[in-house]
């Protein structure tokens, strides 16, 4: 499932191209018949909330946001969705967001778990030299199609494609927790959700009414970064150190809507044990096949590391069932399980002293 980074990658995207434009748009599937409805509205907005995705749609480009005329598209991609993208050149600077798929105009399929189709999951732009994408015919399997005037852009696989009001908007945002991409996050509410729950804080930070937009990766490194035990309730923690984990995501959850990228590592730590383990499907990344970028296998310190040494102090990474996803830790570098906030801000290997690449 895409993690948060990735949809705002996605939000960004689609506003560069068709923000402020009318669309025409389509359900080839015929899953999501109220597009037929939205077909010649302009793009207001295509606003990112952690792994959700709102495209504000309006009869005019004049209608003010907020007005009761605009529908809200409402998609989560889930495990499998994927917006791919085609259109003149500098159209869209990623062929594909979400599940990996082969580009637009080629048989659909799911990359297989060696990487041997065509594309990635966040992928390089490859714009058409003409305008050949004008004629390209949607798969069947396309929730919902959105034509420009410089390019088009198809929706296949969501877990959800819905029409929302600005009440059920309101009632999103108010169930989850802060997206820490947002301007209006408020870090004193996933501060203060921890601190109240017996939950063990792994599982409080996949819990998205906790904080918005962390996924398996990032849990797993955020928790390596701050040298702390997954399953420390959160109640037994201090808020200093819960404060840190929040200062220490920022930085690395915005690197990613940057680049695409998942990186947690230090520059030092790069080539120590630089292995992975993928026993089902790669871990693709946008620009693997770019020599320039730092490799999947440098990138994480435990994730997919299970039964390797740490990077660091050479211990062998575990891994474990926990609230039915698998987390990775260190057993030495994350011995911490109490209140040890002022001696975390002060120690060498804390967090705040692993900026982020």
């Amino acid at each position: 499932m895409p993690e948060g980074h990735t949809v705002h990658r996605l939000a960004a995207a689609l506003r560069r191209g068709f923000g402020g434009r009318r669309v025409l748009a389509s359900s080839p599937q015929g899953r999501f018949p109220e597009a037929a409805a939205l077909s010649g509205w302009t793009l207001l907005e295509a606003e990112a909330a952690g792994k959700h995705l709102l495209l504000h749609l309006a009869p005019t480009a004049d209608v003010p946001l907020g007005d009761a005329v605009i529908r809200i598209v409402h998609v989560h991609l889930g495990l499998y969705g994927s917006w791919t993208f085609a259109g003149d050149p500098g159209f869209a600077t990623a062929h594909a967001i979400g599940a990996p798929r082969l580009r637009i105009g080629e048989r659909e399929e799911a990359l297989a778990a060696d990487g041997s189709a065509d594309g990635s999951a966040d992928g390089a732009a490859d714009g058409a030299a003409d305008d050949s994408w004008r004629r390209l015919v949607p798969r069947e399997t396309v929730r919902l199609r959105l034509v420009g005037e410089h390019g088009l852009a198809d929706l296949t696989g969501p877990t959800a494609c819905e029409i929302y009001d600005a009440a059920q908007r309101t009632a999103l945002l108010e169930r989850l927790g802060p997206d820490p991409l947002r301007t209006d996050a408020d870090p004193g509410r996933f501060v203060d959700r921890v601190l109240r729950s017996r939950t063990a804080i792994g599982t409080q930070l996949m819990d998205q009414s906790v904080v918005a937009g962390i996924g398996n990766i990032y849990r797993a490194e955020l928790l390596w970064r701050a040298r702390l035990d997954p399953w420390v309730p959160g109640r037994e923690l201090g808020r200093g150190l819960v404060e840190g984990l929040w200062e220490d995501l920022v930085p690395l959850i915005a690197y990613g809507a940057r680049t695409g990228r998942i990186v947690t590592t230090q520059p030092e730590h790069r080539e120590i044990e630089a292995q992975i383990l993928e026993p089902r499907r790669r871990t693709r990344q946008n620009g693997d096949e770019d020599p320039d970028v730092i490799p999947r296998e440098q990138s994480f310190y435990v994730y997919h590391r299970q039964t390797l040494p740490c990077r660091v102090c050479s211990t062998v990474i575990r891994s474990a069932a926990m609230a039915g996803r698998t987390v990775y830790w260190c057993p030495r570098c994350q011995g911490m399980r109490s209140r040890r906030a002022p001696w975390t801000r002060q120690h060498p290997a804390a967090p705040w002293a692993l900026a982020a690449p």
